[in-house]
This record gives C-alpha cells, structure tokens and sequence, in this order.
C-alpha cells in the first residue's frame, strides 16, 4: 500500500527526532514514522518555493506529494553527498520546472546587468512606514514585484527563488539545478536585471496612462 503524504501524516512528529542520515537509514528498514519526520523537517519550506515557482496552491500541492512519494520509492538510491533536503529539493523544483515548461512558454533571456537581489527590490519598492494606508500601497508593491517575477522565464524566476527568497547557497542550487555554479551567478545576474527593467517598464507605462487621464 502506497502511503500517504498529505499533511496530516507529519501531525504529533518531532522535527528532532534524529539526524537526516539516520532518518533515511530508520525510512530503508521500514519505518514510516522516520520518513514522516523528514517530510515534516522540509514540507513547508519547499511548498513555499514550489508555489512562488508555480503561483498555483493545488499544483504546487500535486508537485510536493509526487516529490515525497518519488524520494520514497527511490530512497535507496540516495548516498548521501548531499542533503536529504538538497536531494528533494532538487526532486521537487525539477518536477515543477518541468511542468511549468509544459504548461507555458518560457520567456526570453536578458542580457543586462544588474546585482541588486530580490530582497532590495521589494525594499526600494516598499519603504517602511507605519501609515495604515502606506502598509496597504506596500503590499500592493509587493505583490508587483511577485506578480513580474511570474513573467520570467522559470530558469530566472527558479535561480531568484532559491537564492533571493529561500537563501540558499550557490553551491547548494548549483546541485538542486544542475548546472555549474558559474551558469547560477549568470541566471541570477541576468534575472535580477530582467526584474528591474520590467518593473521599471510597468511604472513608466503606469505614469503614461495616468498623464492621459
């Protein structure tokens, strides 16, 4: 019988219940509750980026279980040169890349520069205020800012997720992509610089329609 890993499996599980090594090792010899624990230890996190790359609850939901229930199946094959996470992540944001290709087109390429990270666009886009109506014109920049990130190819918008929203290492997407670390420092140059102009387009257009008011 295929298990299940909907939420309500990881329910009443320690997070710390052993190191990852020994939680796959405690999964291999059958128990369930062990590989609950991992999936408790990486769920959230990773339905979080799934949904920025997806922008889709239910796919990135789809995406997450078929991601768990491949690394169950397969978990043998996992060494352990890497994270247990490293290894779902890469299981779970290739099968979203994957079906994002399927559904859509990817966008075209950038060849700009530009360094600024994720992080300092919401913030130029977002100064702090403690006005009621400021908070409310924040959350409007900020879900711009999302709303274009969604119109980059998934390649730009999947290097800036993971390092600009989820803070992982170079190396570490390197492996979860693979791709060199050079093509990463690339794509995410390139997706930051894409980000800015189209940001910078959609204000300009802003101002022009407003002027004709």
């Amino acid at each position: 019988m295929v298990q299940d890993f909907s939420p309500k499996l990881t329910e009443g599980l320690s997070s710390e219940s052993g190191s990852e090594m020994d939680l796959v090792s405690r999964s291999l010899a059958g128990d369930q509750d062990a590989f609950g624990i991992l999936i408790a230890q990486n769920q959230a996190r990773l339905f979080h980026v799934l949904f920025r790359l997806l922008r889709d609850t239910e796919d990135a939901q789809d995406i997450l279980q078929e991601a768990f229930l491949n690394a169950f199946l397969n978990l043998g094959k996992f060494q352990g040169h890497s994270k247990f996470s490293t290894w779902i992540y890469r299981i779970a944001v290739n099968a979203a890349i994957s079906h994002k290709r399927k559904r859509k087109p990817v966008g075209g390429q950038w060849d700009g520069g530009g360094k600024d990270n994720l992080h300092e666009v919401l913030a130029s886009k977002c100064k702090p205020s403690d006005a009621p109506h400021f908070q409310m014109e924040t959350a409007e920049k900020r879900n711009e800012v999302l709303t274009t990130l969604n119109t980059l190819s998934i390649e730009h918008r999947s290097v800036l997720i993971l390092k600009d929203l989820d803070n992982l290492k170079y190396e570490t997407i390197a492996e979860i992509l693979n791709v060199p670390i050079g093509t990463v420092r690339s794509r995410l140059n390139r997706a930051r610089a894409e980000l800015r102009q189209r940001l910078s387009n959609s204000e300009d257009l802003g101002k022009g329609l407003e002027a004709k008011q």
